[in-house]
C-alpha cells in the first residue's frame, strides 16, 4: 500500500537550509559547479555542521519517537544537488540520527514543482526563486537567514514564532498602512474589528500545528507557538477575533506597537521565527533561527542568492 504523505505534517527543506554549507556555497559561486562537485565527492565522509533549519527539523522529528507506529512528521530533503553530490548530505543526516529517508534531488532544476508531489506543508530554503514559487503555489515557504551567531540552547519543547500581517494573515491591513499611514490603518482595523482577517501564507501551517498538538501523545514534546506583531491596541482586537474564528489558540502573543522584536524573540527562544519584513528579520537573525516570507506581490522584495548547491 502506497504511503500517503498528506496524513503527515511534511517539511521540505533544502540541504543548505538543513546544514551549514556556507564554505561550499562560496566555492560554488567563485569556482563553479565542477569544483563544487569534486569538493563534495572528496569530502563525502566529512560531517556538515547544522544549518539554520536544523533545530526546527530535529525538534519536530522528536514527535515521532514516542509513537513510532503513528508518525506525525515527515521531513523531505529537497535539493538541487545531483544524487552523487548528495552523498555527503545523507552521511551527515545519518551522523546526527535524523529520521529522514525521502529526498527530491533535481540536478539543478527548480524545486517548487515537486512541493505538491510530496504534500509539503512547510518549505525552507535559501534560494529566493524557489521560495517565491513555493508561495505562489500556495505552500508556506520561507527564505532562511544564516545560522545565528548566538549559541542555541537545546530545549525539549517545540517553539515556533510568527509575525502576523503578511505571514499568518493576508497583507490586506498592511497595504492600508503602507499606502495611507498609521492613523488610517488603526481606523481601518477598528472599523473591521469583527471581520476576520483573510488567511496569509502561513495560516494553514498554524492550523496544522494545532491539529498535530491535539492528536499527539500527552507525553510527547509539546508544540508552543507565539505571535510577535508590531500591532498594538486598538488594532489588537481583530487579530484576537480572527484566531478565535479559526479555532486556533496561540500560546503567547506580543503586541509590540513598533518595539524591536529581537529581545522578545530571544526570551521566547523559538526553533524558527517567520516574518515578512527584512528589517525585523535582520534584527532577529543574529539571535534566533529566522525565515523571511517574501511578499510575492512586492516587486521590490529582496532575496538571498542561491544556486545548484541548494
Amino acid at each position: 500500500m502506497a504511503v500517503d504523505l498528506s496524513q503527515y505534517l511534511v517539511v521540505g527543506i533544502s540541504s543548505r537550509a538543513l546544514f551549514d554549507l556556507s564554505d561550499e556555497d562560496h566555492l560554488f559561486n567563485t569556482q563553479g559547479l565542477e569544483a563544487y562537485r569534486q569538493y563534495q565527492l572528496d569530502h563525502e565522509a566529512d560531517i556538515l555542521p547544522p544549518g539554520t533549519g536544523f533545530p526546527l527539523v530535529k525538534a519536530l522529528l522528536r514527535l515521532n519517537t514516542l509513537e513510532p507506529e503513528r508518525r506525525r512528521v515527515e521531513v523531505v530533503i529537497m535539493s538541487r544537488n545531483s544524487s552523487e553530490t548528495s552523498l555527503r548530505i545523507f552521511n551527515s543526516i545519518n551522523h546526527y540520527g535524523l529520521d529522514i529517508s525521502r529526498a527530491a534531488l533535481t540536478g539543478g532544476n527548480p524545486l517548487a514543482a515537486y512541493l505538491h508531489a510530496f504534500d509539503v506543508d512547510l518549505f525552507l530554503s535559501q534560494d529566493p526563486a524557489d521560495v517565491e514559487r513555493g508561495l505562489t503555489s500556495g505552500v508556506a515557504s520561507a527564505l532562511l537567514y544564516s545560522v545565528p551567531t548566538e549559541p542555541y540552547e537545546e530545549i525539549e519543547e517545540i517553539r515556533i514564532a510568527f509575525d502576523g500581517d503578511s505571514v499568518l494573515f493576508s497583507d490586506e491591513a498592511d497595504r492600508v498602512y503602507r499606502e495611507h499611514g498609521l492613523e488610517a490603518f488603526q481606523a481601518h482595523e477598528i472599523e473591521h474589528a469583527r471581520r476576520p482577517l483573510p488567511e496569509g501564507p502561513f495560516a494553514k501551517l498554524l492550523k496544522s500545528l494545532a491539529d498535530v498538538r491535539k492528536s499527539a501523545d500527552p507525553n510527547s514534546p509539546s508544540i508552543r507557538t507565539a505571535l510577535v506583531t508590531a500591532r498594538n491596541s486598538p488594532a489588537h482586537e481583530r487579530v484576537i477575533r480572527t484566531l478565535m474564528e479559526w479555532g486556533v489558540s496561540v500560546d503567547e502573543t506580543f503586541f509590540l506597537g513598533g518595539m524591536a522584536k529581537r529581545n522578545v524573540l530571544r526570551a521566547f527562544r523559538p526553533h524558527m521565527y517567520f516574518d515578512d519584513q527584512p528589517r525585523h528579520c535582520d534584527e532577529a537573525a543574529g539571535g534566533v533561527p529566522t525565515g523571511r516570507v517574501p511578499n510575492i506581490d512586492d516587486p521590490e522584495a529582496e532575496g538571498i542568492d542561491g544556486g545548484y548547491n541548494e
